[in-house]
């Protein structure tokens, strides 16, 4: 009887000590640049509390766009709460970054036509860490975070707002 007590009560421990720490972050932001093309181009903020604000600008939720679509007004602002999922995925993609560890700026500018990405992240300690990215490609996990930031555009729920 002593040893299942025990036992239960290590396991009690580790499960309390496992848990994962809150978000260090206190402002996650993403900025999609511009290219000599259809690239989309918008800016999406996430508080801790787990709300977004989306700026569309062009090109992200035409289909098929067209030249037509470089004269038409920016598509407008939204506001989602992002799903529970998918923020512990963000944060978990963030921690693996080792974000305060990267370089501030990517890319090789000889090519013109590519755009910048730029990833600004506020922790909670007041610090902050601002990576520009010329062709979204720095390295292999920033690319899996533009993907991932590229996704919530179309699997959350947004509501225009303005």
């Amino acid at each position: 009887m002593k040893y299942i007590i025990s036992v239960l009560a290590l396991i009690f421990a580790f499960s309390c000590s496992s848990q994962k720490n809150p978000s260090e972050y206190s402002r996650i932001e993403y900025e999609a640049g511009a290219c000599f093309g259809f690239c989309p181009v918008f800016t999406l903020t996430i508080s801790p509390d787990k709300t977004a604000v989306l700026e569309a600008e062009h090109f992200n939720f035409t289909k098929n766009p067209s030249k037509a679509d470089f004269s038409k007004e920016r598509e407008g602002t939204f506001k989602t709460t992002i799903k529970d999922t998918d923020y512990s995925r963000l944060i978990s993609l963030l921690d693996d970054l080792n974000v305060k560890n990267l370089n501030d700026k990517y890319g090789e500018r000889n090519i013109t036509d590519l755009p910048t990405s730029y990833l600004r992240i506020q922790f909670k300690d007041g610090t902050q860490k601002n990576i520009e990215d010329y062709g979204k490609r720095g390295n292999e996990k920033l690319m899996e975070v533009y993907k991932f930031f590229e996704d919530l555009r179309h699997n959350q729920q947004w509501v225009k707002v303005q």
